[in-house]
């Protein structure tokens, strides 16, 4: 168990494993649901994926609202790309960045499954439905996750090909 902590990173340790496991204490203490493992490592891994469920929710749902609603702007994806190899602390204040925007998505997923939780009983929806809702749900949260991770690597390499066509050129 040692070992995997060490070799957590801290992006992953505040983005993942911690809103996991916060998530997971907070919803035993409002709702009926108890995901609390008594066995540590399988605790971990749960709370791990559980963390990056609501990281996802921050980047597929909560950032694009954002954007959209011009609550945040972003920089070009190339000039971060260009300015974090000049500028070291940019990598740590993007770090901090996303752990800000799980956070919210901490807090928006805890009230989305009360939200759930009371609207199932006051329709009367059997567990094979809920579970049903939430699979196809996380699903297309993932679909999306995929899509926007193969979008970033894209813009990288974009980014990286412009950049040396620039110092080749120079």
């Amino acid at each position: 168990m040692k070992e995997i902590l060490e070799k957590i990173s801290s992006y992953n340790l505040f983005n993942y494993l911690l809103p996991g496991t916060i998530f997971v204490f907070v919803l035993a203490k409002i709702s009926p649901h108890n995901f609390i493992q008594k066995d540590l490592l399988i605790g971990a891994f749960l709370y791990y994926f559980i963390g990056l469920i609501i990281s996802r929710v921050g980047s597929i749902i909560i950032e694009p609202l954002l954007k959209k609603w011009k609550f945040l702007i972003f920089a070009d994806y190339s000039d971060y790309v260009i300015y974090s190899k000049k500028d070291e602390k940019i990598d740590i204040l993007s770090e901090t960045n996303n752990m800000y925007r799980t956070i919210i998505a901490l807090i928006l997923s805890l009230v989305l499954v009360k939200g759930f939780d009371w609207v199932t009983v006051k329709i009367g929806m059997n567990d094979t439905w809920q579970s049903i809702i939430v699979l196809t749900l996380l699903l297309a949260l993932f679909l999306f996750s995929y899509r926007k991770q193969t979008d970033y690597i894209t813009k990288r390499i974009k980014a990286h090909k412009e950049n040396n066509n620039t110092q080749q050129s120079v």
